[in-house]
């Protein structure tokens, strides 16, 4: 999901296509994922079809503070908002890929739209509005995080919370001295650009942000939301709960 109002077509949406192979045949094709800044990776598609016993903490820990009518964005294939639908809960499930929505409706999710985040048509106030698995990377870039806490804060109902999570990439920086190489005066270390390919279907390449809790706090601040840091993971991971200070 990307800062822009559109969605993905299908012949150019690998991790739909992988979503939705995976849950036809039980199995899926490798899920390759790109970079410029790193060596090849692949994704594991069955992860994204896991149990709420196989979640990480973090996202057991989201899970469990949930309240109210829920927003998940970036839902995939849908494993946040089942584990929620099940406790009870009001749960509007959107993606930008076409193929990851057919999914989520055929495993049993109402409330799901093919929609991007900064569509004006999404309209709503949410108690709850979760974004995991790196749910500030929508931004892309740091200078457009506040777009994407300006968004959210457009969605909030009186009294609601924003959980998101994140990693502070400056790890990957790190000597053994405990000493870090970065370029101050070049980006953010946490941009990172990405492009996915499953079989023959390639993705187009797209900036992916990675936000350490300092700078979200600051840039929260600057949107007049409060942020805290309510559990950390245990490689540089942290999930944060956002709420207005009004």
């Amino acid at each position: 999901m990307t800062l822009n109002k559109t969605t993905i077509d299908a012949s150019h949406d690998p991790m739909g296509s992988a979503i939705s192979d995976y849950y036809k045949n039980g199995r899926a094709a490798h899920l390759r994922v790109l970079s410029s800044m790193f060596e090849e990776d692949e994704m594991p598609v069955e992860h994204l079809f896991r149990s709420e016993q196989e979640m990480p903490q973090l996202e057991k820990r989201a899970l469990e503070i949930v309240r109210g009518k829920v927003l998940d964005i970036g839902a995939g294939a849908g494993c946040h908002a089942l584990v929620l639908k099940k406790k009870g809960f009001e749960v509007k499930a959107i993606d930008v890929s076409p193929l990851s929505c057919e999914v989520m409706k055929a495993r049993g999710i109402e409330d799901v739209e093919c929609i991007n985040l900064f569509d004006p048509q999404l309209q709503g106030k949410f108690d709850t509005i979760l974004l995991l698995m790196n749910g500030t990377g929508i931004a892309g870039k740091l200078a457009r995080l506040p777009m994407l806490l300006n968004r959210l804060k457009e969605l909030m109902a009186e009294g609601a919370q924003i959980l998101i999570d994140s990693s502070d990439l400056k790890y990957i920086y790190e000597n053994e001295d405990g000493s870090v190489d970065i370029d101050l005066g070049g980006s953010y270390y946490g941009e990172v650009d990405y492009q996915m390919v499953y079989k023959n279907v390639k993705g187009d390449s797209f900036d992916w942000l990675y936000v350490d809790p300092i700078l979200l706090k600051a840039s929260c601040e600057q949107c007049g939301l409060n942020c805290e840091v309510i559990e950390e993971g245990n490689h540089y991971d942290y999930l944060a709960q956002i709420t207005s200070t009004q």
